[in-house]
């Protein structure tokens, strides 16, 4: 019988997240053949295209839409996902089967030079004003200069790795904003000192960290998403077995919340959802006015769904 066939992008964050699932494939179901098939996604294209193109990125679905070929086509199984990356719409004949296993750290993390004044360990109120942070998210932009409107802020794209080479070889950079699981997931940690160490990051970085309650993070940041096709019995068993039924649904909300906003990744739109006690609470912030806007709901488990269309709706009601 052939392996079942994991599809991924090539990516060092993405292959870190696909073998994460197929060794948890492996351990689960030792008498099946899995194996990766790595597929280089327009958006990955486009990360080292002529600046020109970059605007290009702001379709979420330029880093998905190459695996969801291969599903179609019978040419994988599974698609491994950064579950923020995946539409809310799906191609017709796929659907989210799963979460693979608990969400990681959803929090942003502000990486900075130790340099022109910097040190570590420094408090968002000590940086000073006119601080030039990089960042490609209008999710982070907005908030950021709703917490601190003296700062400045730059456009930059790449990997997480290209991303902290910018920072330390422009010197009109001062700092930049990456996500907490992926810097975890290629083994970027931040030392009791404050620094960023392994994983490859340069020396000299510092990190301050964003609690949700000052920057929501985009839906899905820290979950592996898996794709499959509708009405594949032996893939939908495997993926149950995989998911982690509560994250499921928490992310669940967050993406009815998405969906019902009708928001991309260039929109100005977070949302996290989180379990307390036997219900979900969601958090969501958007940027529908010149302010931003906020709202929270809760409701059961099975209500998940219903919770981001609530949600939503009461953001849509204020603005613009």
């Amino acid at each position: 019988m052939p392996p079942i066939l994991i599809a991924t992008r090539g990516s060092a964050l993405a292959l870190a997240q696909a073998n994460a699932v197929l060794a948890g494939c492996r351990e689960k179901f030792s008498a099946l053949s899995f194996d990766l098939t790595i597929i280089k996604t327009t958006g990955d294209r486009l990360q080292t295209a002529r600046p020109a193109a970059a605007a290009a990125l702001a379709a979420r679905a330029l880093f998905t839409k190459e695996l969801e070929a291969a599903l179609l086509q019978r040419s994988a199984d599974l698609a491994v996902h950064s579950l923020k990356d995946l539409p809310t719409d799906l191609p017709g004949g796929l659907k989210l089967a799963a979460v693979a296993g608990e969400r990681a750290d959803v929090r942003d993390i502000l990486i900075y030079r130790i340099d022109k004044g910097l040190v570590p360990k420094m408090t968002l109120s000590d940086f000073p004003s006119g601080l030039n942070v990089a960042t490609g998210s209008a999710r982070r932009q907005t908030q950021l200069l709703a917490l601190r409107p003296d700062f400045l802020t730059a456009p930059i794209r790449g990997n997480v790795l290209t991303r902290l080479r910018k920072l330390k070889e422009q010197p009109t950079l001062d700092a930049t904003i990456l996500a907490a699981a992926g810097l975890d997931r290629l083994g970027i940690r931040i030392s009791p000192a404050g620094l960023l160490r392994g994983g490859g990051a340069p020396r000299d970085l510092a990190a301050y960290v964003f609690e949700p309650e000052w920057m929501l993070p985009c839906v899905g940041q820290g979950a592996i998403g898996l794709e499959i096709r509708q009405n594949d019995p032996r893939m939908e068993e495997i993926c149950r077995l995989l998911d982690h039924h509560a994250t499921f649904q928490c992310v669940a909300a967050e993406r009815s919340f998405l969906h019902a906003m009708g928001g991309g990744c260039q929109t100005p739109i977070g949302a996290y959802a989180a379990l307390d006690g036997n219900q979900i609470h969601l958090r969501a912030v958007a940027h529908l006015t010149k302010h931003v806007q906020r709202a929270e709901g809760k409701s059961a488990l099975p209500d998940a769904v219903a919770l981001g269309e609530r949600v939503a709706a009461q953001l849509l009601q204020q603005g613009p």
